[in-house]
């Protein structure tokens, strides 16, 4: 269910988000940060369990740009809750250092926000999650860099936590012609190795068509260590 507030970026957000895309495309990935609709379908998992428990919940964002999602997810904090924030980008990590200071949403957050500059394959995070937000531009990644990522949120979930990122529309179809085989083949590859944890940790989906570009949101769901039977 979506949230009926708004997280729109701020139109200074916005500039800052389309210098860095023309920069660094390759880790950017985008041309807009995600819309309000986008950040609220990554957040659905945490929006569920605050409607089942009012137990505290540590949260990872990945990749959080210029703040948009991280804005939904602080929405959805209570107190006691953790909230960590990644960030590779040196000139968004600046931006969001500043803006968890200024911003009415992230300054006044009930929960700890903790904003961590590095890479999230490199950086010792000291716990386990709940729920992972991850807003990495997959389809711009080679594969080695996809499984390395994918196998870190899946160890740093607890039991049962709940894992969304997404997939831009069109993507596929944008790949087929861009010249280079190696390019074509490097895409099919990262799109058969998501495919293969999407069809082992699924939770559901869905299109989320207000975002430019249109995006799959896609949520996956850790395994739970089984029960050991009584003797």
């Amino acid at each position: 269910m979506e949230t009926t507030h708004t997280t729109s970026a701020t139109p200074a957000s916005r500039l800052a988000f389309l210098r860095e895309a023309s920069r660094t495309q390759r880790t950017t990935g985008a041309i807009a940060p995600s819309s309000a609709r986008l950040a609220a379908r990554l957040a659905e998992p945490l929006a569920l369990e605050r409607r089942r428990s009012r137990r505290r919940l540590s949260v990872l964002e990945v990749g959080a740009g210029t703040g948009s999602v991280t804005r939904t997810l602080a929405r959805l904090s209570r107190q006691g809750d953790r909230l960590d924030v990644v960030e590779l980008n040196p000139r968004f990590v600046d931006l969001l250092g500043r803006a968890m200071v200024t911003d009415p949403v992230l300054s006044t957050a009930p929960g700890d926000i903790r904003l961590l500059a590095g890479s999230i394959t490199e950086l010792e995070l000291g716990g386990r999650y709940d729920v992972i937000v991850s807003c990495l531009p997959f389809a711009n990644f080679e594969p080695g860099q996809v499984r390395e990522i994918m196998d870190r949120y899946l160890s740093l979930l607890v039991p049962g936590g709940r894992l969304s990122y997404f997939r831009y529309l069109g993507a596929r179809a944008l790949r087929t012609v861009l010249p280079g085989r190696a390019e074509a083949v490097r895409y099919r590859s990262v799109a058969t190795l998501l495919a293969g944890f999407e069809s082992r940790y699924g939770a559901g989906g869905s299109v989320v068509w207000g975002n430019l570009p249109p995006a799959r949101v896609v949520h996956l769901r850790s395994a739970r260590i089984p029960a050991i039977d009584a003797a």
